[in-house]
């Protein structure tokens, strides 16, 4: 038996983010979670124009998403953590415009469960392991590799479980190519739940502890656990290797905290707070999401605080190790689920509530007055750096994706009288509320937006071959010139179309298979497939002043009433017929019927009108 299944309005909304290299080309794309769908989406690097590639709906909760690549291959994957209690690495296959299945492994019960991994996910930089992790106790490691064909290859899973242990993130640590460590913060509540009096349960401390996957042994290891000072609740990755220091950076209640195995001492930055807030003075600062960017001679974060104000930060080291972390004031948007830096100079947000934003990073912020704090100043314990907001400065906002989440009110009316009854949605929060109305009917996309220099009296689109999907020309008539358009990724004007530009075109067609037409007062041009043009001329002093056009066959009526025929022969020449016909007034219009498929000539039937 099969269901079928259809959504009207799908989710607007946006659970999780992630970008990468998925086609294979140079082109970035980003995938987004929409709870139940993924969609794929490519930002246009010229116009910022924000594309929907591919959209499939996925039948279950989307749980957890993350993009990798396997060390030296040209194109990402997706593993994506749900709850159908199985690990799932897809792979975009462009020429069927699909996501294909990889792998496919079961680990446990169907359901979004407390102790069934999929809630977390960590890749290892180099892409060489996966950690899926639950809520609690259990912890799976995945190794990533290449048969002999350069498919990608899946191990059995190999447990990291930890009872009595709650998650609340995990990342994989960037240590170049020794052996793959994972970072979690953890929470052993043993004790805890043993006490009866509550006190245990205060004086339970979170740990940062590291996993390490012993590739000579096929073993994970618990290598070093910390207790932290402040609760966290999420860790970024440092670039290791050759890159940078490796580590992780501890976002906690008020403080930004770097930490990394060996001699490292902790380097501990306070999150800065707005001057004047009129948010309660002693409710902690916490990051809620982050991005990095990272190129072959640099590197930065974007951590965005729970305001919606976003962060750079950078990190200073002397040799391997780290010696002081910057932030700096770079700009306030929406605050988001997840941000995505581009390689093409875009920041995706996909916000909490509301519609999402592509931004183009304008500058970044490095030579401009605002103030940069770091974790060398000197501040007494508890108290902070302060910063002013401001408009956007270094980011210009570029696109804008719908978004109804969350929807507060609804009433369905027929307040315009058009029938058909409308939904009314009271959406958003704050400052960015709206009241939207939904209609029936299917929504017209715009592609593409080109200033005219006057006002045009017609339009035509053609297609250069007649096997072609899509129109190739947008032709554009002005009272005394032509504008040719070609419709590619974007629209732009052309001059080498074959087109006559300093004239108005009365009319204009495909001809044949591969050639166009066109028609204008003092003649008629004839555009073959290699760009060669042959030209008819109006005869004397008399203008073309009306014509009509198929796919074989051209009519024109000049002044004075007379028709001049045409007729394409087997070789493609575009041929005048001998005899004229004289009318008794000028034709104010006339028309062509279609030639039928796979006839060679037909019958001329054309329906013309006179002014008398």
């Amino acid at each position: 038996m099969y269901l079928y299944n259809l959504t009207l309005q799908g989710s607007s909304a946006i659970t999780h983010a992630v970008h990468g290299n998925f086609s294979g080309t140079k082109q970035q794309e980003i995938i987004i979670s929409r709870g139940k769908t993924l969609e794929m989406l490519r930002p246009d690097p010229n116009t910022g124009k924000v594309h929907t590639l591919m959209k499939v709906e996925i039948f279950g909760v989307i749980r957890s998403m993350m993009s990798f690549r396997l060390t030296g291959g040209t194109k990402d994957y997706l593993v994506v953590g749900s709850d159908s209690g199985r690990i799932v690495i897809l792979e975009y296959i462009q020429a069927k415009n699909i996501l294909e299945k990889v792998h496919q492994e079961t680990f446990g019960k169907s359901g979004c469960r407390r102790i069934v991994p999929g809630q977390y996910l960590a890749i290892d930089p180099k892409g060489r392991a996966v950690m899926i992790g639950a809520i609690e106790k259990q912890k799976l490691v995945y190794i990533l590799n290449r048969d002999a064909e350069a498919r990608l290859t899946i191990s059995s899973p190999l447990e990291a479980h930890k009872s009595n242990t709650l998650v609340y993130h995990m990342v994989g640590v960037d240590v170049g190519f020794e052996n793959p460590m994972f970072a979690c913060l953890e929470i052993d509540y043993e004790e805890a739940d043993a006490d009866p009096t509550g006190e245990a349960a205060q004086k339970t401390q979170q740990t940062l502890t590291f996993y390490e996957l012993d590739l000579g042994l096929n073993h994970v290891v618990r290598k070093y656990s910390e207790p932290l000072e402040e609760h966290a609740n999420f860790l970024i990755t440092v670039p290791g290797g050759n890159d940078g220091p490796s580590g992780v950076l501890i976002c906690s209640e008020n403080y930004l905290t770097y930490k990394n195995l060996g001699d490292q001492h902790d380097i501990r930055c306070p999150i800065p707070r707005r001057r004047n807030d009129l948010d309660d003075p002693e409710r902690g600062m916490i990051f809620v999401c982050s991005a990095t960017h990272k190129t072959k001679s640099m590197y930065f974060f974007l951590a965005q605080t729970e305001q919606g104000d976003i962060f750079k930060i950078t990190i200073e080291t002397d040799e391997d190790m780290v010696t002081e972390i910057k932030l700096k004031y770079f700009d306030t948007v929406p605050v988001a689920t997840a941000m995505c830096v581009l390689k093409t100079g875009f920041l995706f947000v996909a916000c909490e509530f509301g519609n999402h934003y592509l931004y183009q990073i304008a500058h970044l912020g490095d030579e401009d007055d605002e103030p940069e704090f770091s974790s060398a100043m000197p501040l007494e314990e508890g108290d902070t750096f302060f910063f002013a907001p401001r408009p956007l400065r270094n980011l210009v906002l570029v696109d804008e994706l719908d978004s109804l989440s969350p929807i507060l009110a609804c009433h369905v009316a027929d307040l315009t009288g058009e029938d058909t009854p409308q939904v009314y949605l009271a959406c958003g929060r704050g400052p960015r509320s709206s009241l939207r109305a939904l209609r029936h009917g299917l929504e017209v996309a715009e592609m593409a937006v080109s200033e005219l220099p006057g006002s045009p009296n017609a339009v035509w689109t053609v297609r250069r071959h007649k096997d072609d999907d899509f129109d190739s020309y947008i032709i554009v008539s002005f009272v005394n010139a032509t504008l040719v358009l070609s419709i590619g990724e974007t629209v732009e004007e052309v001059t080498d179309s074959g087109f006559l530009g300093t004239t108005p075109t009365l009319s204009c067609h495909a001809l044949g298979s591969d050639a166009l037409v066109q028609v204008y007062p003092d003649g008629i041009r004839h555009i073959r497939a290699d760009k060669r043009v042959n030209e008819w001329k109006a005869p004397g002093k008399k203008s073309i002043v009306k014509c009509a056009v198929n796919q074989r066959q051209v009519v024109i009526a000049l002044t004075g009433g007379e028709l001049v025929y045409f007729e394409m022969d087997p070789t493609g020449q575009l041929n005048e017929y001998t005899e004229r016909k004289k009318l008794s007034s000028d034709v104010s219009c006339m028309a062509l019927g279609s030639v039928a498929t796979g006839l060679l000539s037909a019958t001329i039937y054309a329906s013309i009108t006179c002014k008398s």
